[in-house]
């Protein structure tokens, strides 16, 4: 046989073959297309059916109809996993009912997949120290306790009115006279006082100060509860003793002091003077104590004993015994002098006030008007 037709004869059969092997896997490639398009049907009666699922990795190409390959993502270190904290009851040192915290999340290493990381055990915390307990409240200082004095034999004096003539020199040494007028009202177990000071000019008495203590009769005799001062152009102050509470205050300062018994204030001091001397007369010996409430302010006034004198008086000569306050540094500056007269009740018959200015103001009496006897 010629070469050329067996050549052409080979050609052809590869052809043939080759046609066939594509049809086949048209019909392959199309029947496995239409089962794969279709659902399963699943009898009624049939039992149950078992599906089964392969995970597949990641870099695994996905089963698809066509041999149609998929792009590759670029390879990379695995994403690090975020793991929540697990709330774990852990037992401390030192607490026997434990305390519950949650754990410390597992640290993720950056290491290659095949190597295996040690888990790290989670870290308890280390006990809190107990708090130190804190020190018992220490209570508020109360109010100092008032000044101890002297305690004396009282004899309070009969009411009375005593008028006494007043001249005043000033520290430029100007001249004035005027008139006080000193009473009180006692009643079983309260007392009334009253002091009014002023100087003549004219024909006309200008008062220069008016003193009002009011209160109760105790056995340490005048007990004030409530004294006012006026004064020529200014305004009335209040000086408040207040018995329940052992305290005295004052309106016109924020002043406030323990209140000791005996307690007297400037209207009252003289006439409790002669009540301690009326109680008994050895008792003007030594210092005499007295806490004294003015109108701001309040202080001990410490009378001493000068001796006995005889004065001159409108009344005549007064046979006396002369107590002096002199100033005290740090409570008063001036001198207060007192002439107490035996034969007239105890009476004061004379009072002087020397200021550190150098003015002095004398008052003498000139008259005394008893409701009784004040022997």
């Amino acid at each position: 046989m010629h070469p050329a037709p067996f050549i052409l004869h080979r050609r052809r059969s590869s052809f043939v073959m080759a046609a066939l092997v594509v049809v086949l896997h048209w019909l392959v490639l199309d029947l496995l297309d239409v089962n794969l398009g279709l659902p399963r049907q699943v009898g009624v009666d049939s039992g149950p059916t078992t599906m089964m699922a392969q995970l597949l990795p990641e870099t695994a190409p996905p089963v698809t109809p066509a041999p149609v390959p998929l792009p590759v993502a670029e390879s990379g270190p695995p994403p690090l996993l975020e793991i929540a904290p697990v709330a774990l009851d852990v037992a401390l040192p030192g607490n026997p009912a434990g305390i519950t915290q949650a754990a410390a999340p597992a640290p993720v290493s950056a290491e290659p997949a095949g190597e295996a990381v040690a888990p790290v055990a989670p870290t308890p915390a280390a006990p809190t120290p107990p708090a130190p307990e804190a020190p018992p409240a220490m209570p508020a200082p109360g109010p100092p306790p008032p000044p101890e004095t002297r305690r004396y034999t009282i004899d309070m004096p009969p009411p009375a009115k005593i008028t006494l003539d007043v001249a005043r020199t000033d520290a430029d040494g100007t001249e004035w006279s005027g008139e006080a007028v000193l009473a009180w009202q006692l009643n079983e177990d309260s007392y009334r006082i009253q002091v009014e000071a002023g100087i003549r000019v004219v024909f006309a008495r200008v008062n220069l100060v008016v003193l009002k203590s009011e209160g109760a009769v105790a056995e340490t005799g005048f007990a004030p509860i409530t004294m006012t001062e006026k004064r020529r152009g200014r305004a009335m102050t209040a000086t408040h003793f207040n018995w329940g509470s052992a305290r005295v205050t004052f309106s016109a300062s924020q002043a406030t002091h323990p209140l000791p018994p005996g307690a007297q204030d400037k209207a009252s001091i003289p006439l409790q003077l002669t009540a301690i001397a009326r109680g008994d007369p050895k008792q003007l010996s030594g210092d005499i104590d007295i806490f004294v409430a003015e109108d701001k302010d309040a202080a001990i006034y410490r009378f001493k004993v000068v001796g006995q004198e005889e004065i001159d008086t409108r009344l005549g000569k007064l046979q006396t015994w002369h107590l002096t306050r002199p100033p005290q540094p740090g409570s008063y500056k001036s001198r207060l002098d007192i002439w107490l007269a035996p034969a007239h009740g105890w009476y004061p018959v004379r009072i002087r006030n020397s200021e550190p200015n150098g003015a002095v103001t004398t008052q003498t009496v000139n008259n005394i008007a008893l409701d009784h006897s004040g022997s």
